[in-house]
């Protein structure tokens, strides 16, 4: 069996709770994690653990979130009050924790869905998707990781451009990757607003929205998006349930054509609007 599950933020109980709710056996299913892995919940360690063990049977694709640890561990941003991130830091095998969470994928193609963090600009198809998440995921992935963290962050350039070359292609991408919510028709990132879709910008609206976007056609699913709420349609599920506000963390069964929703109960550990 396939399975997708949204953004985990170190909620390590109700992940093993999902796990076992829905069965899961590393011998027989596969599932994709939609990145933000860990932070601002209580166990980061532990939920990088327990999935690091899943070994092939699970896919975990990088957030915000995870790329604020590496940040962080590099030295290239400050932890932020709220972070849980302390324990992963202090561990006696921190380097290899750090490695495994810089090679996860930005992005892969499963059970017939193409699964991202955030979002995709309405300019890339799906070959282009995965070609961008191959490519950044390079630079994380390789020696220069630190150098590489240093340019990541910031909000330009907002729109995408084929012609965009160096720090400026790559931070661009993993925007759109780990960050996005809301675009323009010309897929101008918002980096701003965080509400529901009755929150957008002037001029802007949820990046799934965008009128053919060149991903319209494809299967899509994606977290980040709490305030935005479950959805689970035949081309389109949105599976950050806020698990980490004491709402529910989900797993949506995908194989065989068919959509099957499987939600536990997390225990809150911040007030919204600190994520």
């Amino acid at each position: 069996m396939d399975w997708l599950i949204g953004d985990v933020q170190g909620c390590d109980e109700a992940l093993g709770a999902l796990l076992d709710a829905i069965g899961f056996s590393p011998s027989r299913d596969h599932l994709v994690v939609l990145g933000d892995l860990v932070n601002r919940g209580p166990a980061s360690l532990a939920a990088l653990r327990r999935l690091r063990a899943l070994e092939g049977a699970a896919t975990c694709l990088l957030g915000n979130h995870d790329l604020h640890l590496l940040a962080v561990a590099h030295g290239v941003r400050r932890a932020h009050r709220s972070d849980t991130l302390d324990e992963i830091l202090a561990a006696p095998d921190r380097a290899a924790w750090l490695d495994w969470v810089r090679t996860r994928p930005l992005a892969v193609r499963s059970a017939g869905w193409l699964c991202v963090h955030a979002g995709v600009p309405p300019q890339w198809d799906e070959a282009q998707t995965l070609a961008l998440a191959g490519e950044v995921g390079a630079m994380l992935a390789g020696p220069g990781v630190g150098d590489f963290l240093q340019v990541m962050y910031g909000n330009e350039p907002a729109r995408w451009d084929d012609a965009l070359i160096g720090a400026d292609r790559w931070r661009c991408a993993i925007n759109a990757f780990t960050r996005m919510r809301f675009c323009r028709d010309d897929g101008t990132m918002d980096f701003h607003a965080k509400g529901g879709p009755d929150t957008a910008p002037p001029g802007h609206r949820p990046w799934f929205e965008i009128p053919c976007r060149r991903t319209e056609c494809v299967p899509m699913a994606f977290g980040h998006w709490s305030t935005l709420g479950l959805i689970v349609r035949p081309e389109l599920m949105a599976l950050d349930t806020g698990c980490l506000w004491g709402r529910e963390l989900t797993a949506v069964r995908v194989d065989g054509g068919r959509q099957e929703v499987v939600q536990v109960r997390c225990g809150g550990a911040l007030r919204p609007g600190e994520a």
